[in-house]
């Protein structure tokens, strides 16, 4: 048996459980290994069996006796069973689909037994040989609670591991013993021991560490191998300098801030390396992400290079394209705009102020010819037809919204690799940038732009509800609108004991059109909507056709709205502080005083703490941080969809070890870069 090894060549394995052990990844000895317990049970009381009190989970020590196999008499289930026996009396154990138990456990040995007693006796409980009857140490004081599928329960995983424990060799260890040795690392085969079979908390926590440790510093290695390939392509230089845009940025109606002239300089610094530049862009909703963009599309035009800039929706796309209108208009540059549902072009021959609609086929070739300066679209901008003479700049905004092997194509199927710009309005924690991005160099936007009015956030529990829909009227007679942000599309089913009990978008629409605001226009906008009928909807905001907008928190990001002063957010205890930080930016895009009102279903007092941190926060960095170290990693926005497991993103609360990881990686690419000693892991955390 090694590593590779698969579970059902290990083990006697029917085809029931086999579907339960895909279902949790667990093909190989490697994945069960890695299979971490969810918790442990810290079972510090140990009862006597006749002090035991059905319903209750309990551990007792005895002496094992009467141990046989059998099939349940109706369903004919694979079943062991056996009586275990204190000094104040004796119970019924029975084991379902797990008969092999009564071969495991010697007849006559004592052992330990951990489960939910009833009046008939325990029903699958734990079980593992103790040394004698009093055996009450702690090394029985901890046992591990594994995520387990029907067909294969904790208990069933717990015995595999320990079996293969001491089977398997561990003749190497994917991370080197001087960093183990460095950071006060325990080795593979000792981890692994303390984290399935752990005999004290300290245990336990070392084994967590060092596997949080592995796995952000493989992250790191893959995310500094990229940093380090793209170090050695050719990109064209563009040699600009502040000065160069600055009469540029003065037709702006603002004055750019001092995070903009840096986030700028930085970039325009990258244009003269030679290599491809690849930079994110951090900033809150309104902190000016475009304007940055729109100096280094004018950098890389006035130095006869192309730009493309890729956004994740057709009205995004179209918005773009409009205000790049209005920001080039001035210079004798063509600029295009590609998506799935038609083609334009700036400025038109018969309107040399305004667009006009041309064939795909026509703009493909100005833009393979190099006539088109800038080039704004969706997803359609990757296509294979797309082809471009000198592409110098390629920017994705919201990249989150785009998968790797999206943002990759958009610079990869060109000669010279262009410099790449990612923009997000998400506000991510250092630590989990510096992990999920560290072959990016960040630049953060963390100031507002002068004038911006800051959004008035007002905490609101049920009974002050009524009192905040009388503002908001206020404010909707005075020509404005309003979001209305739901966690739901539809009402939750009252079958389903764990179904989620918040507000839907489709009754939240109905009540507030019948109780609270029938005089006004209410248009509903959720992800199950075609694109084609948000855009439509979305639309139909933009224009006042709608006064009242009731969506999930789909609702489109950075979508200008300028009128659109109001945002409710229903059930806010339901999202990360940073989303609801997101969510409220859709009202700062006008000139007039923005509003959000925060109702909360969860009235108690850590609840209305958090959220009143929304009030003094300054920006949703901060925010971020918070909820990172109060909630956790899995409260912030779309943790699932990184691919880090819940063990390395406690982990990244620990800036130390994220730092350590990263210095270690870069120092392993420096020596070489071909990662030969450093194979991929298939990993599972639980």
């Amino acid at each position: 048996m090694n590593l590779e090894t698969r579970l059902i060549e290990a083990f006697r394995i029917n085809s029931f459980q086999e579907k339960a052990l895909e279902k949790l990844g667990l093909e190989t000895v490697r994945d069960l290994l890695y299979h971490f317990p969810r918790y442990y049970s810290d079972a510090a009381e140990v009862a006597s069996i006749a002090n035991l009190v059905p319903g209750q989970t309990a551990v007792i020590f005895g002496e094992i006796s009467n141990l046989k196999t059998k099939k349940a008499w109706k369903r004919k289930i694979p079943m062991a069973e056996a009586r275990v026996a204190d000094d104040t009396g004796s119970t019924k154990i029975v084991w379902f689909h797990q008969a092999y138990l009564a071969k495991m456990i010697a007849e006559g040995s004592f052992v330990r037994v951990e489960g939910k007693y009833s009046e008939k006796g325990f029903s699958n409980p734990k079980i593992e040989s103790a040394p004698n009857l009093f055996s009450q140490s702690s090394t029985y004081s901890l046992y591990p609670v594994y995520a387990e599928s029907r067909g294969i329960t904790s208990n069933w995983i717990y015995h595999a591991i320990k079996k293969v424990l001491s089977k398997v060799p561990f003749d190497t260890d994917p991370i080197p013993e001087e960093i183990l040795n460095r950071y006060k690392l325990p080795n593979l085969k000792t981890a692994l021991i303390y984290i399935h079979t752990p005999k004290s908390k300290e245990h336990a926590e070392i084994a967590r560490k060092r596997f949080a440790f592995q796995e952000i510093f493989f992250i790191q290695l893959e995310k500094q191998r990229i940093k380090h390939e793209l170090h050695t392509q050719n990109a064209f230089k563009i040699d600009k300098s502040y000065s160069d845009i600055s009469l540029f940025l003065k037709r702006f109606p603002f004055e750019a801030t001092e995070a903009q002239k840096k986030a700028i300089e930085a970039i325009l610094n990258d244009f003269r390396k030679g290599f491809p530049m690849s930079r994110l862009l951090e900033g809150d909703v309104g902190s000016g992400k475009t304007l940055v963009a729109a100096a280094t599309c004018y950098a890389a035009t006035s130095a006869r290079m192309q730009s493309a800039f890729m956004a994740p929706t057709e009205i995004l796309a179209k918005q773009h394209f409009e205000s790049f209108i209005k920001y080039f208009s001035h210079l004798p540059i063509q600029i295009a705009l590609i998506t799935g549902s038609g083609c334009f072009k700036f400025p038109s021959k018969v309107n040399p102020s305004g667009f006009t609609n041309i064939s795909r086929s026509q703009l493909l070739k100005w833009v393979a010819n190099g006539e088109i300066a800038i080039v704004i679209g969706t997803h359609a901008l990757i296509q294979k037809s797309v082809k471009f003479k000198n592409l110098a700049l390629a920017i994705v905004d919201e990249q989150h919204r785009f998968g790797i092997k999206q943002r990759q194509k958009l610079v990869t199927n060109h000669q010279t690799i262009p410099h790449l710009l990612s923009m997000t309005a998400t506000p991510i924690p250092r630590t989990l940038a510096l992990t999920l991005y560290g072959d990016l160099d960040l630049t953060l936007l963390d100031e507002m732009p002068a004038g911006r009015k800051k959004i008035i956030t007002e905490v609101v529990t049920n009974n002050r509800r009524q009192t905040a829909y009388n503002k908001i009227r206020d404010e909707l007679k005075t020509g404005r609108q309003l979001y209305v942000i739901c966690p739901r599309i539809d009402e939750p089913d009252p079958s389903k004991e764990l179904s989620v009990q918040a507000k839907s978008v489709k009754k939240e629409a109905a009540r507030l059109k019948k109780e609270v605001f029938p005089e006004y226009e209410i248009g509903v906008l959720h992800s199950k909507m075609k694109p084609a009928e948000k855009d439509k909807i979305m639309q139909d905001f933009k224009e006042h056709k709608i006064d009242i907008l009731v969506s999930t928190s789909v609702v489109e990001v950075g979508v200008n709205v300028e009128n659109a002063t109001l945002i409710i957010i229903e059930g806010a205890e339901r999202f990360g502080l940073a989303q609801l930080h997101q969510l409220r930016g859709r009202v700062l895009r006008g000139t007039h005083q923005p509003f959000c009102f925060v109702f909360s279903e969860n009235n108690s007092a850590k609840t209305l703490e958090r959220l009143r941190a929304l009030t003094e926060a300054k920006n949703g960095f901060e925010l971020a941080e918070f909820d990172l170290q109060s909630r956790g990693a899995g409260a912030l926005a779309g943790t699932k969809q990184w691919g880090i497991s819940d063990l390395a993103m406690e982990a990244i609360k620990n800036l130390k070890m994220v730092e350590a990881a990263r210095h270690e990686a870069q120092k392993i690419i420096e020596q070489g870069s071909t990662l030969s000693g450093y194979p991929e892991r298939k990993i599972h955390f639980e």
